[in-house]
């Protein structure tokens, strides 16, 4: 029959820590989690929520996908904490920057993506982290950027539009009752990218707090991503641990 995936679900996954080098020499602390049955069929690159007031690598809609979607989807996660970030997995160097030096970060993540010949990487950002991808993020070989609860805070119009310039793939996941930037309004704001693809999430809130809002994030994610592996199954019939912190 099997068992029901809830919040703290950690299915079986090939999971190692990892140290990146950006550009002006700052070594980041990170994790990538990829497939343990052959090669990942698509890759994403993760830019977590502000870490001046609580973002980072383990910010659990994230951790949640490294979980889940390496066995579920055969979809590699790279998670790592931008400048002067702390989690569990440790401090990285250097210090918050505002989306500009972490524009290194999240460039030095996409070159592990290549360095490990996985499949040309897919951006995923939360909050903060979809700020970092829209002014950062536009470059080779990076397919397209999912953006959570986007509050434009530190994107300005043109970084939008290199993104309508280069044509790639955009899409927003917005909540119904985001504190920042509602539906309505980010519709209004991602104009400037004809390509863009906002999503309107009823009843979800800008931290995606519900077993019910993740999974439609990671079910959406993954339609992007892994369209074949969409939506993701609830049962899971095979090993499963339980994560003990949540």
């Amino acid at each position: 029959m099997g068992e029901r995936i809830v919040a703290n679900s950690v299915l079986p996954a090939q999971r190692e820590a990892i140290r990146l080098v950006t550009s002006d020499g700052l070594t980041l602390v990170g994790e990538v989690s990829y497939p343990v049955h052959g090669p990942p069929i698509a890759t994403i690159v993760t830019a977590h929520p502000l870490p001046t007031h609580g973002g980072m690598m383990d910010s659990h809609v994230l951790r949640k996908m490294a979980w889940r979607l390496p066995e579920l989807a055969q979809v590699a996660i790279v998670r790592f904490n931008s400048r002067g970030t702390t989690s569990a997995s440790g401090t990285s160097e250097g210090a918050f920057d505002e989306a500009r030096g972490e524009g290194r970060d999240l460039r030095a993540a996409i070159e592990e993506v290549g360095r490990r010949d996985w499949p040309a990487p897919w951006l995923v950002g939360w909050s903060f982290g979809t700020d970092v991808i829209l002014k950062n993020g536009n470059v080779d070989p990076v397919q397209g950027a999912i953006l959570l609860s986007p509050p434009l805070r530190y994107t300005v119009d043109a970084d939008l539009d290199t993104w309508a310039q280069t044509g790639r793939a955009v899409v927003c996941l917005v909540p119904e009752f985001d504190d920042y930037l509602v539906p309505e309004a980010a519709r209004e704001r991602f104009a400037r990218i004809p390509q863009a693809d906002v999503r309107g999430v009823d009843g979800a809130k800008h931290l995606w707090v519900g077993e019910k809002h993740v999974k439609r994030v990671l079910d959406e994610i993954v339609g992007v991503v892994a369209p074949d592996r969409a939506p993701l199954p609830e049962v899971w019939d095979g090993p499963m641990e339980r994560w003990s912190d949540l």
